[in-house]
């Protein structure tokens, strides 16, 4: 990301007045609405049918406001953006120490599909924010069969987001039909020993993980539910515990947007998780989230305007954990 439209920090503390927030997310969204670089993911066949157009913002606090701009509220897939979430309800459940033994934390480095991430390591640990390591992830949510571990997962999520998610369907068809990597990845760890499971139950619950129809407001409740310490701001419901929040932030800011984890930290200085389904949800522990939808993506994967968004945002709203005082 580049700093074309640098903008002062504010101070730490508290978000500005709703009023402030409205107006400066509204200004993000002017800024960066006509920025048409990128391209839809092709990774699907149905990602490929967005409106490029598509662009939305919203703010919610840890006190529960929210404030959004543009297509907020149009849905989209999660895609990857379910990983920090079901990374939190598998560790709420196993525990987060035994789930840090055997799927690891640190950063690959590596693109967030790629083999050698599994192969170079003896026991297949990677990064649970990358495909691999949140498909490890996803087959520790254990306990019957497959659709009785579904609707333990779309349960966690929904509160995560404060209302019942509904599965894109056309999404999941075309996801279903052509996800012969992720069974690839899959088909791997289990030969390592680190998937639990049948790879092809384990891939069927990821690829319907990734294919629950979100919005950018959705996105930033979840996010705003993280930094408040696992507390949805919006029901009042615990969804998980703080030290769980805790480690779920650790493993965005390692590894949220992939290799590029470094630079977006260096921009934004807050944990982040992208999708290639446009969205990125951003947090900033103690105030809140932001969620962005925008389905023109980088070459790595990662919505160019919600980058940008999230950039300039950090700054004009105070939220970058790194900023040590104002600038004035």
């Amino acid at each position: 990301m580049s700093d074309t439209h640098p903008a002062r920090y504010v101070s730490a503390g508290r978000l500005p007045e709703r009023t402030s927030v409205q107006a400066i997310v509204d200004e993000a969204r002017a800024l960066f609405a006509d920025d048409d670089s990128g391209r839809l993911s092709a990774v699907y066949p149905a990602l490929a049918e967005a409106d490029p157009s598509a662009f939305g913002l919203c703010v919610v606090s840890a006190s529960g406001d929210v404030v959004a701009s543009g297509d907020a509220r149009s849905p989209f897939t999660i895609m990857s953006v379910a990983k920090p979430f079901v990374y939190a309800l598998v560790g709420e459940a196993v525990g987060i120490e035994e789930l840090r033994r055997r799927v690891g934390v640190n950063a690959t480095g590596l693109a967030f599909n790629s083999a050698h991430a599994v192969e170079r390591d003896p026991s297949g640990r990677t990064n649970p924010m990358v495909n691999p390591g949140a498909i490890a992830t996803t087959a520790l949510a254990r306990g019957g069969d497959v659709e009785a571990q579904w609707s333990r997962l779309v349960e966690g999520l929904s509160r995560f987001a404060g209302h019942d998610l509904q599965l894109d369907d056309a999404t999941l068809a075309s996801a279903r039909a052509s996800n012969h990597r992720n069974r690839a990845l899959a088909n791997m760890l289990k030969e390592l020993g680190a998937l639990d499971g049948d790879p092809g139950d384990v891939v069927d619950l990821y690829t319907r993980q990734s294919c629950l129809s979100v919005s950018a407001l959705d996105i930033a409740v979840m996010g705003a539910t993280l930094a408040d310490g696992g507390m949805n701001p919006l029901t009042g419901e615990r969804v998980v515990d703080a030290e769980t929040a805790h480690a779920t932030l650790a493993v965005m800011t390692i590894a949220g947007l992939y290799e590029t984890s470094g630079d977006w930290l260096f921009d934004v200085g807050m944990p982040g998780k992208s999708g290639i389904g446009g969205g990125i949800v951003t947090v900033s522990p103690g105030k809140g989230a932001l969620g962005t939808y925008s389905p023109l993506l980088d070459p790595t994967g990662n919505s160019v305007r919600g980058q940008l968004a999230a950039q300039y945002l950090a700054r004009r709203l105070g939220l970058d954990l790194l900023a040590s005082q104002a600038l004035t």
